[in-house]
């Protein structure tokens, strides 16, 4: 039997490259994993399917806050209650601060950290009821980090942290556990896409400001994600772990 056996998890943002890694892994240790991303993405099921036997595709809008919250206190309320939570979904729009609109700001805002908070409002009434819960949210080496071109992504991020340790100390004493993930520099899909002329030089660069001379996978996040659901993390709460290779 494996540590996460009969759990039942939420993950945002299931289709990306963290996402998917968080799905597979969770997949792995026995959980059934329902994998949230955008609504009406095609093959979506059949893509998430392949990664776990008991895994589920929800669409959903984090857009659209008051609408997705009904929408995940609804199946939560269908499979039983979400054991743990993952925010991983996330919003990232580069350019310099200058330049961004208002609403591309409350944009970020919205998906990168008011979504987790109404994501964990559905979720954690089952939470305080079972007086059990894991609530994982993924944040950012951004926030401390050498970027330019992220002032709304990081503030998002950073209001992300502050959510971390506030709901750490409201739902500490209904036993339930809430923590950061801050990966770092993670290889996927969207650096070989969006960084075809230069993809060689970031990776040095990375590798040059790292610790250690490793690039990040995706499944070394996940790897993460699984140990603060397990009860091996039973009394970690409260925190916002790096996973950066050092920077």
């Amino acid at each position: 039997m494996t540590q996460l056996s009969g759990k039942k998890v939420l993950v945002t943002g299931a289709l990306g490259t963290i996402g998917r890694a968080l799905v597979s892994r969770f997949a792995e240790e026995g959980a059934a994993v329902i994998a949230l991303d955008r609504p009406g993405i095609a093959g979506a099921q059949e893509t998430l399917g392949q990664l776990g036997k008991d895994v589920q595709y929800f669409g959903c809008d984090l857009n659209q806050l008051s609408a997705t919250e009904a929408s995940v206190s609804k199946v939560a309320d269908e499979v039983g209650g979400i054991d743990i939570l993952v925010n991983n979904a996330a919003l990232v729009i580069m350019k310099p601060f200058e330049e961004f609109s208002i609403e591309e700001y409350e944009d970020q805002v919205r998906i990168n950290s008011s979504a987790a908070f109404v994501l964990a409002r559905a979720c954690s009434r089952a939470m305080k009821a079972r007086k059990y819960g894991k609530i994982v949210n993924v944040t950012s080496l951004t926030l401390t980090g050498k970027w330019d071109g992220y002032v709304p992504y990081i503030a998002s991020k950073g209001a992300l942290f502050g959510l971390i340790k506030g709901l750490a100390r409201e739902l500490g004493a209904h036993g339930i556990n809430v923590n950061g993930i801050s990966p770092g520099a993670v290889i996927s899909e969207a650096e070989f896409r969006d960084r075809a002329d230069t993809r060689e030089q970031y990776h040095n660069w990375i590798l040059e400001n790292q610790s250690l001379k490793r690039r990040i996978e995706a499944v070394d996040i996940a790897n993460l994600a699984v140990f603060l659901s397990s009860p091996q993390s039973d009394l970690i709460t409260g925190q916002n772990i790096q996973i950066d290779g050092g920077w």
